[in-house]
């Protein structure tokens, strides 16, 4: 490769090459951006990145010798390879090297547009398990225009792990040594981030379908296509740190509203209005907590697939069940799909409008007008007869080729399908970016309508930057099997390390039978044979003490992921299925709903963290043990915010399939962290870290600990919904054995006066040698807020009342 000159100027600094021309951009001390492009001029444009980014910038600086050019910040430097392109990246304080490239390459392709040129499309429409898809029959090929394929590799050292890249379906937690397709199916949700437990971290602006390699052929992102190689590389050192850079890069979290924090009850489906007030009825006569009851699919008239208009025959009193439920204190979620069915009033607007995609069944969220007239048609009726949020499914509406079969097709083969199949009605470079576009539309149109309600979108298919949009994201149609929930927990944990902060699932699996026996309108009731996807373990259901444990061990799980939701087809969901008060899986379930809401005060300081510190809930044990090597592989257990330590169980202990009693040791091993000591959640009993114990398990208990010197706030009393007013003070639990600290955040709950101020925090700090609390003034106000109030003090056993006035207050203990 031959350097013709390097340019230092305001952006950056520009190595002209006759390979193409690279550019490095200080992002912030800890951050560099890579171009590599084959064209004259560098794309500033981006569907990740907040524009801000490019404008608010450090400057590097460079060094040049006789086979380097150095590019560095004052936190860190690029070591570009004339002969090769690549970078050794190094922290410029220490030399440390952090990873070494092996190649940077980019490969002309064609992009190619897909057309009925001019001839009316054949529409089939498909009845799927995952819904009604359209395929257009009489498409042609043309060539659009030139792009490259992208190749960026790294060598990695041995022990070296390597985190992130969203959310697939095998449950692989470390990627060495594996292979991840990065395309948007039902299951799958890719993000073009990971981090590594070296303390770096690599963004990639990249929206087309791509591949993570790591095996004999070489260790690399692959990117379908692009117009010019883009990245960023973050210097976090820490898993927060990393975290931080990818949202200074994509946007800051916004804050869901408080309700959305409480437990929520979905199910396939209610199918009317009355059943919806009914269900939430009942709860509230059970005394149990609910704060959300979810409307899944047809709600529209049959046959107008994805119409946002609701059948009068069903849903005829909607706006009043609405009124009703919200003066119990319960919120509604609805779902809206992207694609609609020919003869439809919102298809016909679309089309009459130019908005549909090729495919003539899906609205073109990438048109900022499109958006616009998608939220206008979702306003009208659902929005207008008061549903709070949204629930955004089968936001990756191209993926039906693969939806199908009894035997599940060959990963790459999988890839390839369904990446096609994008390609057929979205550009090359976009095909991964259609939901965070649809996510985009829900979050600046609802707000423009009505700026003083916080958006909740609840999606299946997400992106890098969707964060920012109120969204979030769970793992699709999974099914009701241990293995599936094992595999969960490493699914959850590397969509946090890709940076996205609210994660669930479906609380039970979604398909709970063995087979598609149950005839939904796809398959003929008289050819019941499997579906590759629909592999629960339980025939019978609720029926079926073996699925009641499962369920409830799910549920346990569950109650420490960031939206507490169940939800899942073949099998109601409703507390009351699973027995009555006094049985077994009842008790188990309804102490988990109860501990959910004791923990609200601490659950809600934590999503402030999150808007405020770029924190995470849903912490791997990289986050906080990184210097412990036995963390490094263990995706069994995680820490749900900083002090809490979630062990979930993942085997039968009690009953197998067909309520076959076991007669398992009701024990789980468990490993504590080392560099702190543990309490049992249950007992309180304090255990050393650093080694491997078996904890005592029964039906209503999943190994949970907290870390010593942890400070917890609790709610004292038995809440009924998360923004209820608390009569009885805050408790303030503290965990003794080591200094801690806490922050109590609170805001009016549903607004946005949060994005300016409007919130208060309370920093609360444990010295463990003094045995001393000091409540610190308090920082901020809110409407609402309540200027005096009493905390609880706990801490061994003993109980002091604090009055606080928002001045500082010292407590001995």
């Amino acid at each position: 490769m031959k350097v013709s000159e390097i340019i230092k100027n305001t952006d950056g600094i520009i190595i002209k090459t006759d390979q193409g021309n690279y550019g490095f951009y200080g992002i912030r001390e800890d951050i560099i951006r890579v171009v590599y492009t084959k064209k004259e001029n560098v794309e500033n444009q981006s569907l990740l990145i907040e524009p801000v980014v490019y404008q608010k910038s450090v400057k590097p600086e460079f060094l040049e010798s006789e086979t380097d050019i150095v590019v560095y910040t004052t936190k860190l430097r690029a070591r570009w390879q004339k002969e090769t392109g690549t970078c050794i990246w190094e922290d410029t304080q220490t030399g440390r090297v952090y990873v070494a490239e092996t190649l940077k390459q980019l490969t002309q392709t064609d992009v190619i547009r897909y057309t009925t040129q001019g001839e009316k499309p054949v529409v089939k429409r498909v009845k799927t398990v995952d819904g009604e898809r359209s395929f257009i029959e009489n498409l042609k090929q043309v060539k659009d225009r030139v792009a490259y394929r992208a190749k960026l590799g790294f060598h990695w050292e041995e022990e070296e792990a390597i985190y992130g890249l969203g959310q697939g379906e095998e449950g692989i937690y470390n990627h060495r040594g594996q292979n991840q397709y990065l395309y948007q199916h039902n299951m799958r949700i890719p993000m073009p981030m990971f981090v590594s437990s070296n303390g770096y971290g690599v963004l990639s602006d990249c929206c087309s379908i791509m591949t993570f390699q790591d095996d004999i052929n070489g260790s690399y992102l692959f990117m379908d296509t692009v117009d010019q190689l883009d990245y960023y590389f973050i210097a976090g050192k820490t898993m927060d740190g990393m975290i931080d850079g990818y949202r200074y890069l994509t946007g800051k979290a916004a804050m869901l509203p408080k309700w959305a924090f409480g437990y929520v009850q979905s199910k396939e489906a209610y199918h009317t209005d009355q059943e919806i007030l009914e269900v939430a009825e009942e709860y509230r006569r059970r005394g149990i907590p609910l704060d959300c009851i979810v409307q899944d699919w047809n709600t529209w008239v049959p046959g107008l697939w994805g119409e946002k208009k609701l059948d009068p025959s069903r849903y005829a009193n909607m706006k009043e069940v609405n009124r009703k439920l919200h003066e119990m204190n319960i919120h509604t979620m609805v779902s809206v799909w992207p694609n609609m069915a020919e003869g439809g009033v919102n298809h016909q607007e679309f089309a009459d409008a130019g908005y549909i995609l090729g495919d003539y069944s899906t609205y073109d969220a990438f048109d900022e007008n499109a958006r616009k007239l998608y939220w206008k048609q979702a306003s009208e009726e659902l929005f207008s007869s008061g549903f709070d949020s949204w629930w955004c499914d089968s936001t990756e509406p191209f993926s039906g080729p693969d939806w199908s079969g009894e035997v599940k097709r060959e990963p790459w083969e999988r890839y390839d399908l369904v990446g096609k199949e994008h390609k057929k009605y979205l550009d090359a470079t976009k095909t991964n970016a259609f939901a965070l576009m649809h996510a985009k539309g829900i979050f600046e149109n609802q707000r423009e309508e009505k700026p003083d309600k916080r958006v909740l979108n609840l999606t299946r298919s997400g992106y890098a930057s969707q964060q920012k949009y109120g969204v979030v994201l769970w793992s699709g149609d999974i099914s009701a099997t241990w293995e599936v929930l094992r595999q969960q927990i490493a699914e959850g944990l590397n969509m946090a390390m890709s940076g996205m902060p609210y994660w669930t699932l479906d609380i039970g699996g979604f398909f709970v039978v063995g087979t598609a026996w149950w005839n939904r309108g796809c398959n003929n009731s008289d050819n019941p044979n499997p579906l590759w996807f629909w592999k629960g373990g339980y025939n019978e259901g609720v029926a079926d003490k073996g699925y009641c444990e499962l369920y409830t061990r799910w549920f346990q799980f569950g109650t420490f992921l960031p939206m507490h939701r169940s939800h899942g087809t073949d099998t109601p969901r409703e507390i009351w299925n699973f027995g009555e008060k006094g049985s077994e899986f009842y008790d188990a379930i309804e102490k988990f709903i109860r501990l959910r809401y004791r923990l609200m005060p601490y659950i809600y300081s934590l999503a402030g963290n999150v808007y405020l510190d770029n924190s995470t809930i849903m912490r791997s044990l990289m986050f906080d043990f990184a210097d412990d090597d036995k963390v490094r592989n263990r995706a069994d257990e995680y820490m749900f915010g900083p002090n809490l330590l979630i062990c979930p169980v993942i085997k039968p202990v009690f009953y197998g399939v067909g309520s076959v009693l076991l007669q398992e040791e009701k024990k789980q091993k468990v490993y504590l962290p080392k560099g702190c000591s543990w309490y049992d959640l249950w007992t309180e009993s304090k255990t050393e870290g650093g080694q491997e114990i078996e904890a005592d398990i029964t039906m209503d208990r999943i190994p949970v600990y907290v870390k010593a010197g942890s400070i917890l706030p609790l709610a004292q009393e038995e809440l009924q919904y998360a923004q209820q007013e608390l009569q009885k003070p805050v408790a303030i639990k503290i965990y003794p054995g080591a200094d801690g600290s806490f922050r109590l955040y609170e805001d009016a709950g549903d607004d946005y006066g949060y994005e300016t101020g409007e919130y208060s925090r309370i920093q609360f700090t444990y010295c463990d040698a003094e045995k001393t609390l000091c409540i610190s003034e308090r920082e901020g106000s809110y409407p609402g807020m309540q200027e005096q109030r009493e905390f609880e003090i706990i801490c061994c056993g003993e109980h002091k009342k604090v009055l606080y006035t928002g001045e500082e207050v010292n407590v001995s203990l």
